[in-house]
């Protein structure tokens, strides 16, 4: 919704019903486009706020056309606005020593330290976590008992994930930060038993794939 008009995805581009109008026919026009939508008050300064129990409204996607469009009388003017990830994305999947015989129930897996809310500037897309606001969260699980994701703040400061089996702590600590980047899925590989927790493997790809850690926990 634009200016009260309902702007929607037609081959590629945006069309406004009802139509919109130009301004005038001789300066560039420039568009940005945020979802889940948002009141924003200043776009250089937009405050976010993260909640781990609502991961799609939590996954900032935004499009800015930053090359500017001016009005043509002799054809149809549509918006395009190609949508990326503002936010980061976390992914731990758990293998396990043969202590528990299989697969042992994970109580949860927790996040240590993680950035609650950010300053968002939508025109470039760069995020500044909060240097003050932070809590441990339990990531989502996907797979029972071996993989858990979940959108997370872009930061450099979390370093340590905790996984509870059987009401005992299996702490794994990177020693330095993971780099939890926009638009990439930071892959953290760990094998969890005989009280410790062992890095196989980090990774970090685009939102189709990001970073990959592996490692272990400890006791």
């Amino acid at each position: 919704m634009v200016n009260n008009a309902i702007n929607k995805l037609t081959n590629g581009s945006w069309v406004s019903t009802p139509q919109m109008l130009w301004k005038n026919n001789r300066d560039n026009h420039y568009f940005i486009g945020v979802y889940p939508t948002a009141a924003i008050s200043d776009l250089t300064a937009g405050e976010y706020t993260f909640d781990v129990t609502k991961q799609e409204e939590s996954d900032l996607l935004v499009a800015v056309n930053t090359d500017g469009i001016s009005y043509n009388a002799d054809e149809q003017q549509t918006v395009p606005l190609t949508f990326t990830h503002v936010m980061a994305k976390l992914v731990v999947n758990l293998t396990y020593k043969n202590q528990w015989g299989g697969i042992p129930t994970v109580e949860k897996v927790i996040v240590g330290n993680a950035a609650k809310e950010a300053t968002i500037n939508y025109l470039t897309k760069a995020v500044t976590p909060s240097t003050t606001v932070k809590e441990d969260f339990s990531l989502p699980e996907i797979t029972e008992n071996t993989k858990y994701v979940s959108v997370i703040i872009p930061q450099e400061e979390v370093k340590q994930l905790t996984i509870v089996v059987g009401g005992k702590n299996f702490i794994y600590d990177n020693g330095t930060p993971f780099k939890l980047e926009t638009g990439k899925i930071t892959t953290v590989n760990l094998e969890v038993g005989r009280d410790e927790i062992k890095l196989g493997e980090v990774k970090i790809s685009d939102w189709e794939d990001g970073s990959t850690f592996n490692g272990e926990a400890l006791n």
